[in-house]
């Protein structure tokens, strides 16, 4: 998966994770919910029904203000490869995630966000393109702390 035209934001990062733990991180709102967002930035999900025509309600909390709602609908969901949703609250995107297994304890997670426009994609992307590695750094240190739960409780997560 990579950007196939000038209205398209691409991210992509390989993880030190297997595939099944990488996308827990994601399908799972308990893990998801901590790592979701921008640094600083903690999640309240109100609703998130992983599947075709499901909705995807959370609030974004700033970390200095601001409480930002997100609306989405998932359109496409193949588990442990690719999760596609359409936000239908502002700004309009569609999204797509995209989850491949690199090796056995390596995953790579990647990014697609398609916008209407060209110029609303230039609009996002100085803003998009830096806090989606911040998205990665986090996801990265969720996973540390589910693999740990695991261990832990190794019946926890299936």
């Amino acid at each position: 998966m990579s950007a196939h035209s000038a209205n398209e934001i691409y991210s992509s990062r390989e993880l030190n994770s297997p595939l099944e733990l990488t996308y827990q991180a994601f399908a799972n709102p308990v893990y998801l919910q901590k790592w979701w967002g921008p640094e600083g930035f903690t999640n309240t999900i109100h609703e998130f029904d992983l599947s075709v025509g499901g909705k995807w309600l959370l609030t974004m909390h700033g970390p200095d203000k601001g409480h930002y709602e997100n609306s989405s609908v998932f359109v496409k969901v193949v588990p442990n490869k690719l999760v596609a949703w359409t936000r239908t609250s502002q700004p309009f995107f569609d999204m797509e995630v995209a989850f491949e297994q690199l090796g056995p304890v390596k995953s790579k997670i990647s990014f697609r966000m398609i916008f209407k426009t060209v110029e609303e994609c230039e609009k996002m992307k100085k803003f998009v393109v830096p806090k989606n590695e911040e998205n990665f750094d986090r996801l990265e240190r969720e996973l540390v702390d589910i693999a740990k739960d695991k261990s832990n409780n190794p019946n926890r997560i299936k």
